[in-house]
């Protein structure tokens, strides 16, 4: 298996990416491709790097990618979380693997762990050239963001954010620094107040020795926050059908009601499978889930991608 860097382009924004190619078969035939997404704040070096090197061993060309603003993609300002840019990256990264003769062009997949979950599921809505759809752990950003990760937060939390946004908009204006959202608080014990378990593991894998990379943001710019206020990915699910959807949640995961939101939306063969004893975050770097998950998702692919 080779890992290549390569870039494409997504509405005039560079996407850097890594194109994981298994060994070719003896008869040269073309292999079905997927792209992985990576979770929110993520780079292509983390977790979907982690889930795209695998799944090429298991035969599958993967392409692993920066959503643009983020990692090593182009895109002003840095750290913008902006849904309709998100979804548009998958379809180009699609476009990206049909130009590859690697790839048959027939057999293309998204898998999209965390917030790429919910945006390969939107993607996928409205670009009939994938085949088949998998998530694991599905999140949507603006969903967390207005309603919290386990889906209790106070509506006036997020109202406050968006008045915050609104003053950093303005501050740009003006022409002064309209400064970001820092997302994580400096020690693991504040992110466990602010979030419990959830908050904590989080904070060990994007800022602990677990799973950190320098180029993983840690901020996000403000103008995500009210881009993401009318932003509904799971509007597209029913379009998917009667093409397939496989969710994978962690069976502790206090982020499973959205995979649950979306799967209540599928008009197509959706299935739900759980991966007992996970959380969330253990699905990003937790070999012992990770290799039930890919197994599944193996399976699944092989199954939905056939010519």
């Amino acid at each position: 298996m080779a890992r290549t860097s390569v870039t494409f382009d997504s509405a005039g924004i560079e996407i850097a990416a890594h194109l994981h190619v298994p060994d070719h078969p003896a008869d040269g035939a073309p292999l079905p491709a997927l792209v992985v997404g990576h979770p929110g704040t993520g780079v292509k070096e983390q977790t979907s790097g982690t889930y795209a090197g695998l799944m090429a061993e298991r035969g599958f060309v993967a392409l692993a990618f920066d959503a643009a603003y983020q990692g090593e993609s182009g895109g002003l300002p840095r750290g913008l979380e902006d849904p309709a840019q998100r979804v548009e990256d998958f379809k180009a990264a699609v476009s990206y693997l049909t130009t590859r003769p690697e790839v048959d062009a027939d057999r293309i997949g998204l898998l999209g762990v965390c917030a790429s979950g919910g945006y390969s599921l939107a993607a996928t809505g409205g670009d009939h050239r994938v085949r088949a759809v998998a998530t694991v752990c599905t999140a949507e950003p603006a969903r967390q963001f207005r309603y919290g990760a386990d889906g209790t937060q106070d509506p006036a939390v997020f109202q406050s954010l968006l008045d915050a946004a609104a003053q950093a908009r303005t501050a740009a204006a003006r022409g002064e620094d309209p400064g970001v959202m820092t997302m994580f608080p400096e020690t693991a014990e504040q992110a466990g107040a602010l979030g419990g378990q959830h908050g904590i593991e989080g904070w060990e894998y994007y800022c602990g020795s677990r799973g950190y990379h320098e180029r993983s943001a840690k901020f996000l710019a403000w103008e995500s926050i009210d881009r993401m206020a009318s932003s509904d990915v799971f509007h597209a699910v029913p379009l998917i059908g009667p093409r397939p959807i496989l969710q994978i949640l962690g069976e502790h995961a206090v982020t499973a009601w959205m995979g649950l939101d979306a799967h209540r939306r599928a008009t197509g063969p959706a299935r739900i499978h759980w991966i007992r004893g996970a959380s969330h975050v253990d699905l990003y770097d937790k070999r012992e889930y990770i290799d039930l998950a890919v197994d599944k998702l193996t399976d699944y692919f092989t199954t939905n991608l056939t010519k």
